[in-house]
């Protein structure tokens, strides 16, 4: 039965991942329902405190978003590239890190790509390079962000478990950027210089078409520039309330008011500080592509993680013998397990949500699950993901590509040593800090 079951689990996965959007969360819901009317599996309950969190931390980032404040982060941003243009393969990836890190999410990444692609062109620098790395680095930022919906969803599962958000901050944060400055430093002479490569001699002849962007004209405001500082503001007390448990209110017992409320409360009052003050107009708030993309993970997190956690509990009697040893001898083989579940899920808080309570459930330590949390993200593996799309799209020179055979793409390389020292990094960081 365990073999049907799985099989069930993941074929629920597969279907939902080759539907994309909601459909993963809602093919989540029928493995569950087979799983419970067919098998007789009892539910397990559902991750509200998971959902609520990001619920509300997509609800405040797609206020900023209407507000004008990702457009002002982005202009912010293309000063921060032109300043140091002959630096571009280690700015790149720093900026799209900083900025993400600071807005929860990986979208100001979009508009940031034609930017680095021009800056790259003009220093005759092979854009492959800084495009390459700066998408990733804002994969690797989302679990190093204090508001993204993948770090609310780990605190969120880790916090019964004595695990502070500066926990999981004090590994993620220094393993990622680190492993993301080490893997720009190896592929800053990834492939032939521009003017020895064909493709782009090709493309010169013809005579390459200037570049689209659609947000070089956006007028900033001050209420946008508002909105950014209410967010970090909101960012900046996220951390400073986690570090400070005796900050947060007790009320008649000796707990602390706990942070999955706190972030909830915090994150819904920036979203009426942008709405009341800095005029974010509310029908783009709904409309905006971080408001989609936050609710489309949070489905996903509620029918994929729901129904793997149902699958994981029922048969743990089972699950745990065969895999007895390896959360005290190799914890580490957990990384792989979210690296190919993430290619799957397209999600780094769905991914959290669907493997997390597993790891904990096997008895691995939640400071190791903490170190090798960078192995979510996966989903550069398949070029399909949209800032590859957009990277691709962007460069004008032709570097940034597919390879003939899908696998050889110009952010294979790049995504599996940022993944790699990430991990590692992570698992140095944890024995060092704790």
């Amino acid at each position: 039965m365990l073999f049907i079951e799985f099989a069930i689990v993941l074929i629920a996965i597969i279907i939902g991942a080759r539907i994309g959007g909601i459909g993963l969360g809602a093919m989540g819901g029928v493995g569950l329902a087979i799983l419970t009317f067919g098998f007789g599996l009892e539910p397990t309950s559902p991750p509200i405190n998971v959902m609520l969190m990001i619920v509300a931390v997509v609800t405040a980032a797609a206020t900023l978003q209407a507000a004008g404040g990702m457009d002002y982060l982005v202009k912010l941003a293309e000063k921060g590239l032109r300043k140091k243009p002959d630096l571009i393969t280690f700015m790149a990836p720093a900026i799209t890190y900083i900025f993400t890190f600071f807005a929860g999410t990986g979208h100001v990444a979009y508009s940031l790509l034609p930017v680095i692609s021009e800056v790259a062109h003009e220093q005759k620098v092979r854009p492959e390079r800084p495009m390459s790395i700066a998408v990733i680095a804002s994969q690797q930022a989302i679990v190093a962000s204090p508001i993204s919906a993948a770090t609310v969803a780990m605190l969120g599962l880790l916090s019964p478990h004595g695990i502070t958000l500066p926990h999981i901050l004090g590994i993620t944060i220094p393993a990622t950027f680190l492993a993301i400055m080490f893997t720009a430093f190896m592929i800053r002479k990834k492939g032939p210089e521009l003017e020895n490569d064909p493709e782009y001699l090709r493309r010169l002849q013809k005579g390459i078409e200037p570049i689209s962007s659609s947000g070089e004209s956006t007028e900033i405001n001050g209420k946008a520039k508002l909105s950014v500082i209410f967010f970090l503001l909101a960012a900046v007390a996220v951390v400073f309330l986690g570090t400070f448990e005796d900050l947060r209110p007790s009320f008649g017992g000796e707990d602390p008011m706990s942070m999955p409320d706190t972030i909830q409360i915090i994150m819904l009052t920036v979203a009426a500080l942008n709405i009341l003050v800095c005029k974010a107009d509310i029908d783009k708030i709904a409309s905006g592509s971080v408001f989609r993309a936050g609710f489309v993970a949070v489905v996903a997190i509620f029918g994929i993680a729901w129904l793997g956690d149902t699958f994981f509990q029922a048969n743990m009697d089972q699950i745990e013998p065969a895999v007895e040893g390896m959360a005290t001898t190799a914890p580490w083989v957990f990384a792989f397990a979210l690296f190919l579940m993430s290619i799957f899920l397209n999600s780094q808080a769905a991914t959290v949500g669907a493997l997390m309570p597993l790891g904990l459930s096997l008895g691995i330590s939640p400071i190791f699950l903490i170190a090798m949390f960078p192995a979510v993200n996966g989903y550069f593996f398949l070029p399909n993901y949209g800032p590859i799309i957009a990277a691709i799209g962007f460069d004008r020179t032709g570097t940034t590509k597919i390879g003939k055979f899908v696998f050889n793409h110009s952010f294979m390389l790049p995504g599996l040593l940022t993944i790699v020292g990430s991990v590692v990094l992570g698992f140095i960081i944890s024995g060092i800090l704790f």
